[in-house]
């Protein structure tokens, strides 16, 4: 029998997206579609396949959009009827397989990701020990039950998936002022950076704050890394965010030739 993991998952998805003003217009980021789905629905997707089904969605800018979108899924994927009399709506057979459980929650149009996620853990964090954070706007191969039985194991307040990206460029080897060789990017950057796909115990809510400048990345993460409290689970496999119009695309171009990683449980399967 498949272990559901009953711990939220808190998705930032309330941000502006001006480095994808062309798709973010409209929109909010985490609604801009890979294929036929937001690339929200394909982050929730991939939580889902590792047992994760209750969702947060910390909106913010446009969240009326996520909001119409899971609010109308079922009817929109299944036949149904209107009775005008009555105003009454028959779904007669849902034609999707989805169990998620998703609670959308306007948390402020110019708050910082530190606060969306106090804002929110106030309201729906409930009596959870732990809990899940991510961005609208990245995926992975990662194994998600791998990095949080790794958080449980550890005594620490929180898990940060760490990811070493390809390179998008190549590099130059010189002495003095003289070129000596041009290599291609190589396929993996030496440094670690952060992907996104937190694990934290409800202690590192006192390191957050629900004013509007709170950012994630800063004060809080940088405060409870001071503490040493902040583990890293270190992944070298796929990551990839969709900050402008070329991830966007390559994110696309995967997902169209049936090899986006980030649908696979591992990357054996």
């Amino acid at each position: 029998m498949e272990k559901l993991i009953e711990i939220p998952v808190f998705i930032l998805a309330g941000g502006l997206g001006t480095r994808l003003k062309e798709e973010t217009e409209f929109r909010p980021k985490p609604m801009v579609p890979i294929g036929e789905y937001p690339i929200l629905w394909h982050i929730m997707k991939k939580y889902r396949k590792h047992g994760f089904y209750r969702f947060i969605i910390c909106g913010g800018y446009k969240s009326e959009v996520i909001k119409s979108y899971f609010q109308n899924y079922s009817i929109l994927n299944s036949d149904f009827s209107v009775d005008f009399k009555t105003n009454e709506t028959t779904i007669h057979s849902v034609d999707h397989n989805l169990d998620w459980n998703v609670t959308i929650t306007f948390t402020g149009i110019e708050n910082m990701t530190g606060s969306r996620i106090a804002i929110a853990a106030e309201r729906f964090l409930g009596d959870s020990e732990n809990f899940a954070v991510t961005y609208g706007d990245g995926l992975t191969d990662a194994n998600l039950n791998e990095e949080y039985d790794f958080h449980l194991k550890h005594s620490k307040t929180g898990t940060i998936l760490g990811v070493n990206p390809p390179s998008r460029f190549g590099e130059i080897e010189f002495e003095g002022d003289t070129v000596k060789s041009f290599r291609e990017k190589p396929e993996f950057l030496d440094e670690w950076i952060n992907g996104g796909f937190f694990f934290f115990r409800r202690q590192f809510l006192p390191y957050l704050s629900k004013s509007k400048d709170c950012i994630l990345e800063k004060e809080p993460l940088v405060e409870l890394a001071k503490d040493g409290e902040l583990k890293i689970f270190k992944h070298s496999g796929f990551w990839g965010c969709m900050d402008t119009q070329r991830d966007r695309d390559f994110l696309n171009i995967l997902w169209s030739a049936g090899k986006a990683p980030w649908t696979k449980l591992s990357k054996e399967e």
